[in-house]
């Protein structure tokens, strides 16, 4: 696989350095190249998975890719695409970040030893604490100008804005980062930094670096980045906003597994193909077929399908998409009887929700046309003993009659009775 080709096809491939010097020196399989990772969360997010793809891609070209933890320069905070200054985390927070973004990595690049260009993961912590104040003045601040430095964008816009202005911290983490890709290619003989956009003078920042300790002939460094990925509807995937889509599923407020599944599938129609082609692992050929099932019945969803059980299987495993299907499945026919507490929460976790006495159920009963007033599925009882009527309400998948009671029988696990309208109106009454 030539991969610069393709990263190319897949609208992976922003910019480059050296043009057909970087063509030539790629054409030889087993080089060595890296990407950074910021660890300000203990995840990592669909916009994160961008570069991860293209050290998967690296990799299956025959190149071997170097992970590279920021345990080091998360102590500090990358300034890119910011407005404000970053909140410095402990050295026991971006510990445990780091520890838990490796898990990440582990599922999607091949650690095997039995791969001859099998994956490394590093921690730029272990080479830059044992840098001295003086030596990186010495060694590397001497060769940066800050004429250059307060020109690029990172450091223009902040600089122009006098309430937030920048700190010589953040100023500094361009330094770092090109001290990084100098160690990689003093230690490993790495020779190639691939990363976002918005990394694009950090990298020629090392590049320029390299070159003035081994020379211009013999500098063998490049850069290849990809596009920063945007919605065509304008929705935000970010941290700051809250609406990231997290490749993990650790904690509660991460994305679960079913909910990761649920954004491809309700990806808007103009960007799957294009995400199909930039997330997946999908063949060329492959995409192309449902290129044209899309276009020609884009209601039947194949290419989103497609596009959610591959990503789906990619991140959580083969076991987590049968789950999210089952429950895809459940959702849309109402069968939701056999979903177990776990996946109950996470299906349910964004629908109308009310809580309720418990006590309210025991002896005869709560009658239904009693309660549906005080859920999102009915305005008023006479509104609600309409639908009952017309056989429009479900309780825990089964449609009921007007004179309907609510028991404790009807509990989920001992604490949800969920009530539908229709096809799409669901409503999850929680009971204690």
């Amino acid at each position: 696989m030539d991969f610069l080709r393709e990263l190319d096809w897949r609208g992976l491939l922003h910019q480059t350095t050296a043009g057909d010097e970087l063509v030539e020196h790629l054409s030889t399989p087993g080089r060595i190249g890296y990407c950074g990772f910021d660890p300000t969360s203990d995840s990592l997010t669909i916009g994160n998975f961008i570069p991860i793809k293209m050290l998967m891609h690296f990799q299956r070209a025959g190149h071997k890719p170097i992970a590279v933890m920021g345990g080091g320069t998360g102590l500090i905070g990358d300034p890119s695409g910011r407005d404000t200054e970053r909140q410095l985390n402990s050295r026991e927070q971006v510990e445990a970040n780091v520890a838990s973004q490796k898990r990440i990595m582990e599922r999607l690049l091949d650690f095997s030893p039995s791969t001859s260009n099998s994956a490394v993961m590093v921690n730029n912590l272990d080479w830059l604490d044992k840098l001295g104040y003086i030596q990186v003045l010495r060694d590397v601040g001497k060769h940066f100008s800050v004429n250059e430095m307060i020109q690029r964008d990172s450091v223009k816009k902040r600089l122009e804005q006098r309430e937030q202005g920048m700190s010589y911290t953040e100023f500094s983490y361009m330094l770092l980062q090109a001290y990084d890709f100098l160690h990689l290619r003093r230690e490993m003989n790495c020779t190639c930094q691939i990363a976002g956009s918005d990394q694009y003078g950090n990298i020629v920042a090392g590049i320029d670096l390299i070159r003035r300790e081994y020379g211009a002939e013999d500098c063998q460094a490049y850069g290849v980045t990809a596009p920063l990925v945007t919605r065509s509807d304008g929705k935000k995937m970010s941290k700051s906003t809250g609406t990231a889509i997290w490749l993990s599923a650790d904690t509660e407020d991460r994305t679960s597994p079913y909910a990761f599944y649920q954004y491809w599938i309700n990806l808007p129609d103009a960007d799957v193909i294009r995400w199909l082609k930039m997330y997946t692992l999908l063949e060329q050929e492959r995409i192309e077929e449902l290129a044209q099932l899309h276009e020609k019945a884009p209601h039947r969803r194949d290419a989103h399908r497609e596009l959610a059980r591959h990503m789906t299987e990619m991140v959580h495993g083969k076991s987590e998409l049968d789950r999210a299907e089952s429950a895809s499945q459940a959702l849309f026919t109402g069968d939701v009887g056999q979903m177990d507490a776990e996946l109950l929460a996470e299906v349910f976790a964004d629908v109308p929700s009310s809580a309720h006495d418990k006590t309210a159920l025991e002896g005869e009963g709560l009658p239904l046309v009693e309660l549906l007033p005080r859920t999102s599925l009915a305005g008023s009882k006479r509104q609600a003993r309409e639908f009952l009527t017309n056989g429009a309400v479900s309780v825990n998948g089964a449609k009921v009659p007007l004179d309907y009671c609510l028991k404790t029988s009807d509990l989920m696990h001992g604490q949800t009775i969920l009530i539908r309208r229709g096809k799409k109106n669901w409503h999850a009454t929680q009971w204690s």
